[in-house]
């Protein structure tokens, strides 16, 4: 899901207001595609690096991440309750079973 304000949708359409476009290190050099810059766009463009955009996303990632690790305890909690509940279970069907055996053999 992307929002608002992320980096494939910027809060702002405004050229002035974003960081302007660097090519990458592996287009040949005096390729089709300029640099686009605006002169004095540093001055009106918000202090936000890619880093910074980034932030909330990392931040709910680990929140995610987070409740994940919680919720993947609480089943491990579960299943071990569980296994005990059942181990005690099978102990009482055992000496039911010898209970059993025992009165048949000793009739």
């Amino acid at each position: 899901m992307k929002r608002v304000g992320t980096i494939d949708r910027p809060q702002t359409h405004d050229p002035r207001n974003q960081a302007p476009m660097i090519t990458a290190t592996s287009e040949p050099v005096g390729s089709a595609t300029p640099d686009v810059t605006i002169i004095g766009a540093n001055d009106s463009r918000q202090n936000r690096t890619r880093e910074m955009q980034l932030i909330p996303e990392a931040l709910a990632r680990a929140h995610m991440h987070e409740r994940l690790r919680e919720a993947e305890d609480g089943r491990r909690g579960a299943r071990l309750m569980s296994a005990r509940r059942m181990q005690r279970r099978a102990e009482r069907a055992s000496m039911r079973a010898r209970r059993a055996l025992a009165m048949a053999v000793m009739h």
